[in-house]
């Protein structure tokens, strides 16, 4: 490939069909809560919905900033907490461990799906010699990489436990991917980006990668588009390591 030498990929939503999961379990989370607060405190109860606040507040960011995004949307304001705080206290940490815990849970229960597509599109990559990455928000994304028999395909996997460990900037700042495109030797002026997320395409483009692929599973194809992805998929069918050094010939 003459126009890029690797390409990072988001894992939740674009490889694997996770994302779903994850947004189960944050609706989950947060409308116990909310009703916590309704019953102890009179507040109105008004559910957490997918549209309005998991794609706008949580999705693609690290688990405690998205905790806190809703929480300051809802103009609920409560202490950050400590990483280690137990599920059940009421805190930043406290629900985001509580929502791990739920996603963890189902993770066992019921595994993880891939898309079949996106798996084809991995392969290619690595036929074609192109470097491989993987940069998640998630702490959960080598245990779903090693449960869907794809670990080795990745060169790096930079998730939530690396970022934590590295002091990395979550989404929408790039830090996770361009520590990802380092790790596997290249630079982002020779690096693609591929995310489900608005935040993940902000990151891209907040990395200066030579090239940011939005995967609008969402049906969300207008809000990757204006901030930050310069091509829009609905589906890896098709798309192959020639295919993305075409695009970038545009």
């Amino acid at each position: 490939m003459k126009n890029y030498d690797a390409i990072i990929f988001d894992l939740d939503g674009v490889i694997t069909k996770t994302a779903l999961v994850h947004a189960a379990s944050w609706k989950k989370m947060f409308d116990e809560y909310l009703k916590l607060r309704e019953q102890r405190d009179s507040e109105l109860f008004k559910e957490f919905t997918h549209e309005n606040d998991y794609l706008p507040y949580v999705d693609g960011k690290p688990r405690y900033k998205g905790v806190q995004s809703f929480l300051e949307s809802r103009n609920i304001n409560i202490d950050f907490g400590d990483p280690k705080d137990s599920p059940d206290q009421e805190t930043v940490c406290g629900l985001g461990n509580k929502k791990n815990f739920k996603f963890k849970k189902i993770l066992e229960e019921k595994g993880a799906q891939v898309f079949e597509p996106a798996v084809a599109f991995v392969k290619d990559l690595k036929a074609n010699g192109v470097h491989i990455g993987m940069a998640s928000s998630s702490k959960n994304a080598r245990l779903i990489l090693q449960k869907t028999g794809l670990e080795d395909f990745f060169e790096t996997c930079v998730d939530g436990v690396v970022s934590a460990e590295l002091g990395l900037k979550g989404k929408p700042e790039g830090d996770i991917f361009t520590t990802a495109c380092k790790n596997v030797g290249c630079t982002p002026d020779r690096a693609v980006v591929i995310e489900d997320a608005v935040s993940g395409v902000q990151a891209g483009k907040n990395g200066k990668f030579a090239l940011v692929i939005g995967v609008a599973r969402e049906g969300n194809d207008k809000d990757l588009k204006e901030n930050g992805a310069d091509v829009v998929i609905n589906s890896f069918e098709g798309v192959t390591a020639q295919t993305v050094n075409q695009w970038m010939e545009k």
